[in-house]
């Protein structure tokens, strides 16, 4: 007897259950689950050990959506629909190229980490590891967001090197003046 994962109307991956514990779950027809040995998430109908489930006079339940699609919701549901998280792609790219374009700072390629990340949420999100991808995502952030900091401190620090450095020739030329008179 196998051991199955399935997502739940809230998007997040639950197992493992034996067909028994499955049906005690009170998953539909359309419940995406998976088990070893299972290319890729499918429906709970379409599995031959589980398809035993629902032969019997059960109350017919609203289908869940097919995973990744939105699903609108009615009075009795309060479930969100499973979205892929924000993976956080673009914004790492661009924390780590334009500060290093403008300013040169081996700094910023700690976005490097960011795209890493940002990669990854994807990846998990269609394997059906939902948790992963949110935590992925999460880290993906929260990189992408130090890549900035440090870009925007690294600009701060060149802004004020540039004045700096106009303040000093002025007062050098300023006493040159002085020394003359």
């Amino acid at each position: 007897m196998n051991r199955y994962f399935y997502i739940d109307k809230e998007g997040k991956q639950r197992g493992t259950f034996s067909p028994e514990e499955l049906r005690r779950e009170q998953i539909n027809k359309e419940t995406l689950v998976w088990t070893q040995g299972m290319e890729q998430w499918k429906r709970a109908a379409e599995v031959e050990e589980l398809s035993l489930l629902f032969s019997g006079s059960a109350p017919a339940q609203q289908p869940q959506p097919a995973y990744g699609q939105a699903q609108p919701l009615t009075g009795q549901e309060s479930a969100a629909p499973v979205q892929m998280p924000k993976s956080w792609l673009v914004e790492s790219i661009l924390v780590t190229i334009l500060p290093f374009m403008f300013c040169s700072s081996f700094f910023s390629l700690l976005g490097i980490i960011a795209i890493v990340y940002a990669a990854q949420v994807e990846s998990f999100f269609n394997r059906g590891d939902y948790a992963a991808a949110v935590e992925a995502s999460r880290a993906a952030g929260k990189w992408t967001r130090i890549a900035m900091w440090i870009a925007i401190g690294w600009v701060l620090l060149i802004i004020i090197g540039i004045i700096l450095f106009f303040v000093f020739v002025g007062s050098i030329a300023g006493l040159g003046e002085l020394l003359d008179i």
